[in-house]
């Protein structure tokens, strides 16, 4: 169900900011839209989900409903805050969005529009699991406002596939894209690699198979064992062997390889895009520093500086709103060396890469070094900025420890 919420001062009860926290108008303000809801709990997964026998008490059929009045509360609040701001991006996660019935989405994203407004040419994006698209939910979400969907392929092969329990028929997944494709959508197929006994050539037929597929984002992501999930107490116990870090190196350098040979573009450590407006641009705004509100049981928000969240459980989301209460468990407020150490974290990990005059000057120092270990593209340094060498993006916690030291 999630890792536990982070420390933090409490949030006050009305969910207002503090008075001198005031929103820059030109930052750009992104929406995310959390479904907590999931068939079946994937053993890897450590995210804030919850299947039906985990519910006790909340609704699915009324989540649409309590989402709106958390929607309806931030107008209040980001009022007071400077002036309300049309969302750029949305996006809807999870879980599984497309569990809801279409129109319950498209309720929620009018209550953004009606309520921020949504700026011309906005990313809307919804997350899917391939069993769940129809061409005709995929031409509702189309009629909507809804831009791209994410598609959670993981992988081509069944055995890993099971290995991770994931449960979508493969097959699934090609007539998911046809759908998307159909209704006008953009496409990303997300792929897991490192699942317990997936080989190397595993990894080639699940990546070759999303390229033929021919979408137009591609994201990649090394599978981390968190605490506390099903696949960690089988680590444990001896039943499955831990991801192998150099098997995941190569996977990560074949995946670089195969993208990049049929025209994907990295552009952040784990994520691909064909030439053109294909990148993520709402996961761009978290890594950029933008401003957003993160609505849902669970879900995190980045408001002028103030970063807040909410109650885990879906009971106790709706329960709070029901009482006319902010579902915000906390709240904290970064200080300047922390939202310096943030930037460089995150600012690293993608194609622009960070200015060096924002390095301080112990940081500034390693630069020559990370250039020496091939960890950081000489050229970009001399013109001024910080950009991962394809050895760098493997090692990028390496390099913001040096950057950081």
């Amino acid at each position: 169900m999630g890792a536990a919420l982070p420390l933090g001062e409490p949030a006050p009860a009305d969910g207002a900011l503090p008075p001198d926290a005031v929103a820059d108008p030109a930052t750009p303000f992104g929406v995310y839209l959390h479904v907590p809801f999931c068939r079946v709990r994937c053993g890897y997964c450590d995210f804030n989900t919850y299947t039906s026998d985990e519910l006790r008490g909340a609704r699915q059929d009324q989540y649409a409903d309590t989402l709106l009045r958390e929607i309806d509360l931030a107008r209040g609040v980001l009022a007071d805050a400077g002036p309300v701001r049309p969302a750029t991006t949305v996006f809807f996660g999870g879980g599984t969005p497309t569990l809801l019935p279409p129109g319950d989405l498209a309720r929620m994203l009018d209550g953004v529009r009606t309520t921020f407004g949504i700026a011309d040419g906005a990313e809307v994006t919804v997350e899917a699991n391939p069993d769940t698209v129809t061409d005709a939910t995929a031409r509702e979400l189309a009629a909507s406002g809804v831009t791209r969907l994410s598609i959670g392929m993981q992988s081509a092969v069944p055995h890993v596939l099971a290995a991770l329990d994931r449960t979508h028929d493969p097959a699934n997944v090609a007539s998911a894209v046809a759908a998307a494709r159909g209704a006008g959508l953009d496409v990303s197929l997300d792929l897991i690699y490192g699942a317990p006994g997936e080989s190397l050539d595993d990894w080639r037929r699940s990546v070759e198979t999303a390229v033929g597929l021919g979408p137009d984002h591609v994201s990649a992501y090394a599978l981390i064992i968190e605490d506390g999930t099903k696949l960690a107490r089988q680590i444990r116990r001896g039943e499955v062997v831990a991801p192998d870090d150099d098997l995941q190196a190569d996977m990560y350098e074949l995946a670089d390889d195969l993208l990049a040979a049929s025209g994907y573009d990295w552009y952040e450590v784990s994520n691909w895009a064909r030439p053109g407006d294909h990148r993520s641009r709402h996961n761009l705004a978290y890594w950029q520093g933008h401003d957003w509100w993160g609505f849902g049981p669970g879900a995190h928000s980045h408001i002028a500086g103030v970063r807040f969240w909410n109650v885990k459980h879906p009971a106790a989301y709706a329960q709070r709103l029901a009482a006319g209460e902010s579902p915000a468990a906390g709240r904290e407020r970064p200080d300047a060396a922390a939202r310096a150490l943030e930037g460089i974290l995150l600012r690293t990990r993608i194609r622009e890469g960070l200015p060096v005059s924002e390095l301080l000057g112990e940081g500034r120092h390693a630069v020559a070094a990370l250039i020496a270990d091939g960890l950081v593209e000489g050229p970009a340094a001399l013109h001024g900025r910080i950009v991962l060498t394809r050895r760098g993006r493997l090692l990028a916690d390496a390099v913001v420890r040096a950057l950081t030291d």
